[in-house]
């Protein structure tokens, strides 16, 4: 009895200081690090959108320029975990050129958002939609040509979003992971922390907090369920999110309406971005999002 006495009260003095160590990495630090739409000589608003259960999200706005067919498309872009609006705004400026709007919120507890209680993948999902709902409302945009690209964690949650919201004309995805329980099986292996029986025991608490299981919110799920075309950009040299998580969303029965365009480059970017940039622009007009 002594020995499974100890042996619990280790595993309970474990999973508390993981349950430390899980909530303050929920939490990211809100960097604003980055440049701004001026110093790439482009014009942008600042302005507040409406988020879930009160929250105020961030965001750059470019209005579509003089010379885009009225009313314009548009697209969301949305950053990665610890990111802000900065991290997109080279494929901002690509995509205005091109005659679309550009949206570039930042999620909750990020950038200059409202910083509230946990990130997860379901609210970066709920802060898209918020961004989605926001700039279909706008003077000169069209609701019908309405796209949304994501980087990792924001890839992931364009993936959900295409798979609950009609009418969404494209998504674009890049760098996501196929599944959450993956994510969370690297990360605690770097941590030298034991999947089982302790890190199946966390990973089933951060299903708690954050209220969805892994296996719903999923990639490796929501790929198969999109309701519109969806584009996969994924680095061939990707240390942290590893090309064969995409290789196996493409692979995975369901995603017909999926692409794959694997490129030289890591997970925070591609070696050639130009080819990048033409990539979803091409993809963008053979969904009819342009």
């Amino acid at each position: 009895m002594a020995p499974l006495l100890i042996g619990l009260g280790l595993l309970g003095a474990a999973l508390f200081g993981a349950r430390h160590v899980l909530h303050r990495s929920l939490a990211p630090e809100a960097s604003t690090d980055g440049p701004t739409p001026a110093e790439l000589g482009l014009r942008a608003h600042d302005v507040q959108i409406p988020g879930a259960a009160g929250q105020r999200l961030f965001a750059w706005y470019l209005p579509a320029p003089a010379s885009a067919p009225h009313p314009a498309p548009a697209v969301v872009l949305l950053h990665g975990w610890g990111g802000n609006a900065s991290t997109l705004l080279p494929a901002a400026q690509a995509l205005h050129s091109a005659g679309f709007a550009v949206l570039l919120p930042e999620s909750r507890n990020h950038g200059r958002s409202s910083r509230t209680g946990h990130s997860s993948l379901p609210r970066f999902a709920e802060d898209l939609e918020a961004a989605l709902d926001w700039l279909a409302a706008q003077p000169g945009v069209d609701p019908q040509r309405l796209a949304a690209l994501g980087h990792s964690v924001g890839a992931a949650a364009v993936l959900l979003v295409a798979s609950r919201r009609p009418g969404l004309a494209a998504a674009v995805s890049v760098s996501a992971f196929a599944h959450p329980e993956w994510v969370m099986r690297r990360w605690l292996a770097l941590r030298r922390v034991p999947y089982w029986p302790l890190g199946w025991l966390v990973n089933r608490y951060v299903e708690s907090v954050i209220g969805a299981r892994f296996d719903r919110i999923a990639p490796l799920a929501t790929l198969g369920q999109a309701l519109c075309p969806v584009l996969l950009l994924h680095g061939t040299e990707d240390r942290t999110v590893p090309l064969a998580d995409a290789q196996q969303l493409i692979q995975h029965k369901g995603s017909a309406r999926a692409t794959l365009l694997a490129l030289q480059g890591t997970h925070e970017g591609f070696a050639d971005p130009s080819t990048a940039t033409q990539a979803v622009l091409a993809f963008l007009a053979q969904s009819g999002a342009d």
